[in-house]
């Protein structure tokens, strides 16, 4: 169970980054569409693990490398963005949330029987 000031960084973390996806950084990404699914906090919020949906490619670990890529960029516009919310900076880290891929493939099992 996460606290509340997990929960609070973990807000503030998730929208700076949707910010950044849609207006910053949406050319580094071969026109890809980032969307933030979740943001989880460690207890002493010096990690923050970020799930992102890719669409718009069809490889999307090639859009996470990138996104790796250009890691400390990203993490310079945050620190710009939420100076003045946090006083420390979560490392980020990145991974694909598959879990809407997953639930469509649940899906198209079940219509088809």
């Amino acid at each position: 169970m996460e606290s509340i000031k997990q929960q609070r960084v973990a807000s503030v973390v998730k929208r700076a980054l949707s910010e950044i996806f849609v207006n910053e950084a949406k050319d580094w990404f071969h026109d890809a569409m980032i969307t933030v699914t979740v943001v989880r906090v460690s207890k002493d919020l010096k990690l923050a693990k970020v799930y992102l949906s890719i669409y718009g490619v069809s490889d999307k670990d090639t859009v996470l490398q990138e996104i790796q890529i250009f890691k400390s960029q990203i993490k310079n516009l945050m620190v710009q963005k939420i100076r003045h919310q946090l006083r420390w900076m979560p490392d980020l880290q990145f991974f694909i949330d598959d879990s809407l891929d997953y639930i469509e493939k649940i899906d198209n099992i079940l219509h088809k029987k």
